[in-house]
């Protein structure tokens, strides 16, 4: 942590801000987009700083624009303190260093993490539903969908990053063939499902606890798509090992907590055939992002997710029938039981 200086950009906006140059910032880690994030200290009080391109309006800025409509439905999502548009700056409350994922993980038993777990369903629930009916031209959620085409470039991109460059695997034209074939089906099947609003990385390390409150952040890429992206997402998440109790349990959950914002009552048996299709799409997509991370920047943290998140693409593939030639070709080629120096 190094005192701000009167040569870096962001130092007027800064001390005007919080009336002070006797402040000191920190670089976080982001993610992997062009957005940067500092944690500002003025003395006991802390902040995050995000600093992106400058813009006009909010609304033409995804976080503040997606933000702003979650906070309206009362999804919690970080306070902005300040704006500068001019300079592309985000003064936001600082929602501190606990993820899901840690608490999951410093849990004696994963149990002990459930009440978390259901406040983030209970989150996801405002997200999908109450945020979905209030809908406007102008919100960004709605400008954007999961349909075949984005589903299909997805799994594509795990089959470039994952299959051919990282692991080198060759296809002849008829495997070529029924891999396009395969992803294909699986993606015109999601988006035949109603469309609400996705969050689109709700996984563990994207929920923060603060004073025992999940907050939500990176909601910025929210768009419309099958609740079970979500549920995906966070309950068949690469960064943690949920037993099948705790999933079937949240799931319960959900369906429970859907059923008090008066939409029709789904069919289960069509609801988990849904989130298992889901899932060989999200799955395989996030081990995509994973092999890409390493194939472009050399960034080999992502790999020891490879072979658990797989084996979630294994479990999900065997549930439909019609896709076992696929399982069959991805195992014998070793897909299922790879292991890297990384793992």
């Amino acid at each position: 942590m190094t005192p701000i200086a009167d040569s870096d950009p962001y130092f007027n906006f800064l001390s005007q801000t919080l009336g002070t140059k006797d402040i000191e910032v920190i670089n976080l880690a982001g993610d992997a987009s062009a957005r940067r994030y500092f944690r500002v200290v003025d003395k006991k009080i802390s902040y995050v700083l995000m600093c992106w391109e400058p813009f006009k309006d909010e609304k033409a800025y995804p976080f503040l624009n997606v933000r702003n409509h979650f906070a309206k439905h009362e999804v919690n999502v970080p306070e902005v303190i300040a704006i500068s548009k001019e300079e592309g700056f985000v003064l936001l409350e600082d929602l501190g260093d606990l993820t899901l994922e840690r608490k999951f993980w410093e849990s004696q038993h994963q149990e002990h993490a459930l009440d978390n777990y259901k406040q983030a369903i209970d989150e996801i629930i405002k997200i999908h539903y109450a945020c979905t009916k209030d809908r406007k031209p102008d919100y960004f959620a709605f400008k954007i969908e999961f349909n075949v085409d984005r589903l299909l470039w997805e799994m594509n991109y795990a089959r470039e990053h994952l299959l051919e460059k990282f692991l080198n695997f060759k296809f002849t034209e008829d495997e070529s063939t029924l891999l396009e074939k395969t992803f294909t089906d699986v993606c015109t099947r999601l988006d035949r499902e109603p469309k609400y609003i996705a969050h689109r990385d709700y996984h563990s390390r994207n929920l923060m606890l603060k004073n025992g409150i999940v907050r939500v952040i990176d909601f910025q890429d929210a768009r419309l798509g099958a609740v079970q992206y979500d549920l995906v997402s966070l309950l068949r998440d690469s960064y943690v090992n949920l037993n099948s109790k705790m999933t079937t349990t949240l799931l319960d959950y959900y369906l429970e907590k859907r059923k008090e914002t008066g939409e029709k009552p789904v069919v289960r048996e069509h609801f988990d055939l849904v989130y298992e299709l889901q899932s060989i799409q999200r799955c395989l997509k996030a081990c995509g992002s994973f092999a890409s991370f390493f194939n472009t920047r050399q960034d080999t943290r992502y790999l020891k997710y490879l072979r658990p998140t797989l084996q979630k693409v294994r479990q999900a593939l065997l549930v439909f029938p019609e896709y076992r030639e696929l399982h069959d070709l991805l195992a014998d080629r070793g897909l299922f039981e790879m292991e890297t120096k990384f793992s």
